[in-house]
């Protein structure tokens, strides 16, 4: 099986493919993108041992002369130390602007690799190879790249797009249904934008079976939809933000507890708080939040968190990057399938979170 979908974005176009054991035969995909040139892979100490050394080893077979980086694995690595070791590495490699980095691994891997690609000989190509269901279906595409400062996530980065991105869900089987389930945290966040046959497609995901069942499809209208989205605005001006449904409380509350939860299970959180705080508003429609509850607990994934209304997680909003001149973008949805701005002054916003979110005095 194998799906194609095209990102027209105006800085540099590309393509993602998804296809299960295209992983096993890396080497030809990558022929078909790039002429003959040295390779760096960037991987870290769990994704590694699993599929790098293979990769190194066909690529290399194939004419593309492959080193491999392996980075820790965890979060702590998108840092300015990590990025500098990651970029004095290829420094020491003599990689050149004709040479490409590959990102093998997950959310953070693409991220650093993506940042260290952008930046290093004022940029050199990158094919992002993403493992793990969250990086799938949102981080790989896009083009976004970061590392984090203690203020907060992703608050340094920049927008490079791939030459190309593989996608292999055969590769999920490896995961933990933790980290399978902090993925549908992302793949619902689209869903209920969309509306429609894709969130249809969400009632039937009960277990972690049934997710690595459907993980193609899924995969692919996650891709699709934020590919819609991407391609309309590629730096997030405007419509692009919309993609932030449930971060802003999300990744507030991922700081705040200082490592305890994933991305996607703060995006789950934040997902159905909000949707919960605008059904109060009757901004959003009656049961939309109970619904949505539905879908995220069939994973296992939470709805709240103790270091919500903590005195961190008010401080991680005060570093949101959607804060513009003291106001708050939130993204609510009018209705499933219709995903709308809406605007509010920081300080009414932490009113209302301190009146509305659980509290917590410590």
């Amino acid at each position: 099986m194998t799906q194609t979908i095209k990102v027209e974005t105006r800085s540099h176009p590309y393509t993602v493919k998804i296809i299960f054991q295209g992983l096993r035969h890396l080497e030809t995909h990558i022929s078909r993108v790039w002429s003959k040139r040295q390779i760096v892979i960037i991987t870290d100490e769990h994704v590694g041992p699993l599929y790098a050394q293979q990769a190194c080893a066909h690529l290399s077979a194939a004419g593309y002369p492959t080193k491999v980086l392996t980075i820790p694995a965890g979060e702590q690595s998108k840092s300015w130390s990590q990025l500098e070791k990651v970029v004095n590495q290829l420094a020491a490699w003599h990689l050149s602007r004709t040479d490409g980095i590959i990102a093998l691994g997950g959310g953070v891997v693409g991220d650093l690799a993506g940042f260290a690609a952008s930046i290093y000989l004022r940029g050199i190509a990158v094919i992002q190879v993403p493992t793990s269901l969250l990086a799938q279906v949102d981080s790989s595409v896009g083009g976004k790249t970061a590392i984090d400062l203690p203020a907060g996530k992703n608050l340094v980065g920049t927008f490079y797009q791939p030459d190309f991105v593989l996608i292999d869900p055969a590769v999920l089987q490896t995961l933990p249904q933790r980290l399978l389930a902090e993925g549908y945290g992302e793949i619902l966040k689209c869903a209920i934008m969309a509306g429609s046959d894709f969130w249809n497609l969400t009632a039937h995901i009960q277990s972690c079976t049934a997710l690595l069942q459907a993980a193609p499809q899924l995969i692919s209208a996650s891709v699709s939809f934020k590919t819609a989205v991407v391609t309309a605005d590629e730096t997030e001006t405007q419509q692009r933000q919309l993609l932030n449904l449930g971060h802003t409380v999300g990744h507030a509350v991922e700081i705040a507890a200082a490592g305890r939860l994933f991305h996607g299970e703060a995006v789950a959180i934040g997902l159905y708080q909000l949707t919960r705080l605008f059904e109060k508003k009757q901004l959003t429609p009656n049961g939309t939040s109970t619904l949505l509850a539905q879908r995220l607990q069939a994973l296992g994934l939470p709805l709240a968190d103790p270091a919500l209304g903590t005195p961190a997680f008010y401080q991680a909003l005060q570093h949101d990057k959607k804060l513009k001149q003291q106001q708050l973008t939130l993204i609510y949805l009018k209705k499933i399938g219709h995903p709308a701005f809406y605007e509010l002054p920081l300080a009414e916003a932490m009113t209302w979170f301190k009146h509305e979110l659980p509290q917590r005095s410590h």
